[in-house]
């Protein structure tokens, strides 16, 4: 079993998430940035910390006090209720906390000697081809002009999470999420995947894939999910 660290714990992943680490033995440290979220997180069987991702100092810190072995990034900022449109202002907010809370959470991890990161990402933002799409395809390019703010933020921290060599990288590309708590309650436009099904790929990944990209997403859609079935014994 290993101690593991989960940003973004109180989130719609990590609320789904948390139970299933603790009920396979993990150790888990479970972050919010909402203190009014400690006392469910305890409930869950987690030890709450709360920090904000934009503040290093205080990030890193909280990750070398867990002795974390693995952290799992489920960072997000997209505080609209479910049913109302993700405008650009949403957009831009989670997009540079794919950029700057990434860069935290990284240097925490190396800091804290932490041997892994699992970090969720996108799985539609393939370039256009031949489908389904496998991890060895590439994302789309930005434009001149920077391009969509999640096409940036996602760019950034696949490359912070995959690059560095002082830990083990691991890349989950979700579909889009349905289920409870999301925006959709059956699967919207694919790829998709259930946001149980999410979470239990990010537990998978605490001890099982090498570094690198895997889709996590349902069957038969426009993006193959044949290596986290292989390499995570994931299903969706």
């Amino acid at each position: 079993m290993s101690r593991v660290f989960v940003a973004g714990a109180s989130g719609v992943i990590g609320r789904a998430l948390v139970p299933i680490l603790v009920a396979a033995g993990h150790e888990v440290t479970a972050m919010t940035r909402f203190p009014e979220r400690g006392p469910a997180l305890t409930a869950l069987g987690a030890t709450p910390a709360i920090v904000d991702a934009f503040d290093r100092p205080r990030l890193s810190e909280a990750v070398q006090l867990s002795r974390a072995e693995v952290v799992i990034h489920q960072l997000s900022d997209l505080t609209t209720p479910p049913g109302v449109p993700l405008g650009p202002e949403v957009l831009e907010r989670n997009a540079r906390l794919r950029e700057e809370g990434t860069a935290n959470l990284v240097e925490a991890v190396a800091a804290a000697g932490a041997g892994r990161i699992v970090a969720q990402s996108l799985a539609w933002l393939y370039a256009p081809g031949p489908q389904p799409h496998d991890e060895m395809d590439p994302l789309r390019a930005l434009d001149p002009d920077g391009g969509p703010a999640s096409l940036r933020g996602v760019l950034v921290l696949e490359r912070l999470v995959l690059e560095d060599p002082r830990f083990t990288g691991i890349v989950l590309r979700y579909g889009r999420l349905y289920g409870p708590d999301t925006w959709d309650a059956t699967p919207p436009e694919p790829p998709t995947v259930a946001v149980a099904a999410a979470a239990r790929a990010a537990a998978l990944a605490v001890d099982r894939g090498d570094a690198g990209v895997y889709n996590v997403v349902d069957d038969d859609g426009p993006v193959s999910n044949v290596r986290a079935r292989a390499d995570l014994g994931w299903t969706p």
